[in-house]
């Protein structure tokens, strides 16, 4: 990674840190992880590379698909650490308190989780700070280290109510959000027809993954969540 050259933290977690810098010229960041204390140092080692390794070709594997994430540039498995393309923007947990979103924003939202599920990927982890607003307003999906390949109802219907119960939660001012979201998801398989097979068979239809958001809506609220 001699090509690397650092500038500032921006972000710094309980699982990894994220640092801006330059590759090879070209704006990038590097996601590094940090070692977890309470864990033995070699199941800590394993853990984190089978992770790093899950993350890596899951978003090479979408990248090439044309998915909405960011291109990975160079890997360093020993020493944890992953370089990919910088996305100029802020996360939609900022865009949405600073009051800089629309309509067509959380459409765009929506559109993009839609092309990782249409995929036969789960994020597992999609909460506002992991989709990123570029400066271009379109909406791209970070942080795939919880992500999984996914063929089942209940894996899609539980990665959209991730994110809708951090909306209501903390964003209970953005009215309609989840509906707008839910409008760019149904939208793209309405313009490109059922998804394409995946290696492990088909992807569900949004319609289908949505219904299933409704029934785990209910079962939630049966059980007093």
């Amino acid at each position: 990674m001699g090509a690397w050259i650092e500038g500032e933290m921006l972000h710094l977690g309980a699982e990894a840190e994220v640092t801006s810098g330059t590759w090879h010229g070209r704006p990038a960041v590097m996601k590094k992880r940090r070692p977890r204390g309470w864990r033995h140092p070699d199941l800590d080692s394993h853990l984190t590379k089978k992770r790093m390794t899950n993350e890596i070709k899951l978003t090479i594997l979408l990248a090439r698909k044309g998915a909405p994430v960011p291109a990975i540039w160079d890997v360093d498995i020993d020493e944890a650490k992953i370089i990919m393309e910088k996305i100029e923007g802020k996360p939609l947990i900022e865009i949405l308190r600073s009051n800089e979103h629309d309509e067509e924003l959380l459409i765009k939202v929506g559109r993009s989780i839609r092309e990782l599920h249409r995929n036969a990927v789960n994020h597992g982890d999609l909460s506002t700070n992991n989709i990123l607003i570029s400066d271009n307003r379109d909406a791209f999906l970070i942080d795939l280290g919880l992500a999984t390949r996914e063929y089942d109802l209940e894996g899609f219907g539980i990665d959209l109510h991730v994110l809708h119960e951090i909306l209501r939660a903390s964003h209970p001012d953005v009215k309609g959000a989840m509906d707008l979201v839910l409008k760019g998801y149904s939208q793209l398989d309405e313009e490109l027809g059922k998804p394409e097979a995946a290696p492990g068979g088909f992807p569900p239809d949004a319609e289908d993954v949505i219904k299933r958001l409704g029934q785990i809506m209910k079962r939630v609220r049966y059980h007093g969540g």
